[in-house]
């Protein structure tokens, strides 16, 4: 993996660093073992995305695996929005994400799957995609969420996992500052999206909010995922500057 040199380009947030993970592999492939470690201290502030969507590879055996750690303290805020998962068919893969914070930091994250090289004809044809995201405050487990995606054995299309549906995003805001207010205009902004279905929830010990996007366009969705960091940003970034 490749890391870019920050960028300063936002003109409404000018300290604010954008950076691009960068890889110079087509993709993830069976036995791939990623690892990423992210520290923000002492007012940063970033953020993070990738420069193409993450593709797992066909595998014929064995699996791919991608960890992701996140530390933030000391008053810093990072967004980490990478492009989306699309998963090959028969391919396998497991990514754990582990966001930890203080109480003065605020952290947002994302994840987006799709079911497949659609244009190939592949619709849910992989074996296994598990997501897990667990977040910390103060060093004290707030939250584990987890997809468990095994179309083979799962009825996909059902009304309690996709329905009409094909792609599938996750975001987690985790913060200590005022979240209802978050919470309630992101739920508005649902109603205003023909196209979409979401819906936001206020996580435990009122830790931050969760967010769960499902869609048939993976624009719509990335659309979606930045109309919710613009709430974020006016509630949460003020302090900040």
């Amino acid at each position: 993996l490749y890391v870019q040199k920050a960028l300063h380009y936002d003109m409404d947030y000018p300290s604010m660093a954008h950076i691009f993970i960068l890889s110079p592999s087509g993709g993830i492939l069976q036995g791939d073992r990623y690892r990423m470690d992210i520290e923000l201290k002492n007012n940063a502030i970033s953020h993070l995305t990738t420069q193409g969507a993450t593709r797992i590879y066909k595998m014929d055996s064995n699996y791919a695996t991608h960890m992701v750690n996140i530390n933030l303290k000391n008053n810093s805020y990072l967004e980490f929005i990478p492009e989306q998962i699309i998963p090959y068919k028969n391919s396998r893969f497991y990514q754990k994400t582990q966001l930890n914070i203080d109480d003065s930091s605020t952290v947002v994250y994302s994840e987006t799957i799709v079911p497949g090289r659609i244009a190939m004809g592949e619709m849910f044809d992989f074996d296994v995609c598990y997501l897990k995201t667990d977040g910390t405050l103060n060093e004290k487990i707030q939250f584990r969420d987890s997809s468990l995606l095994i179309p083979k054995k799962q009825k996909i299309k059902s009304l309690t996992m996709f329905d009409d549906k094909t792609i599938l995003t996750s975001v987690y805001l985790m913060t200590k500052k005022p979240t209802k207010k978050i919470n309630d205009l992101i739920n508005e902004m649902f109603f205003q999206l023909p196209d979409i279905s979401g819906g936001s929830s206020i996580m435990p010990h009122n830790s931050g909010v969760s967010i769960r996007i499902l869609g048939n366009s993976s624009e719509d969705q990335k659309t979606t995922i930045y109309e919710i960091l613009k709430i974020i940003r006016k509630e949460i970034l003020s302090g900040y500057l």
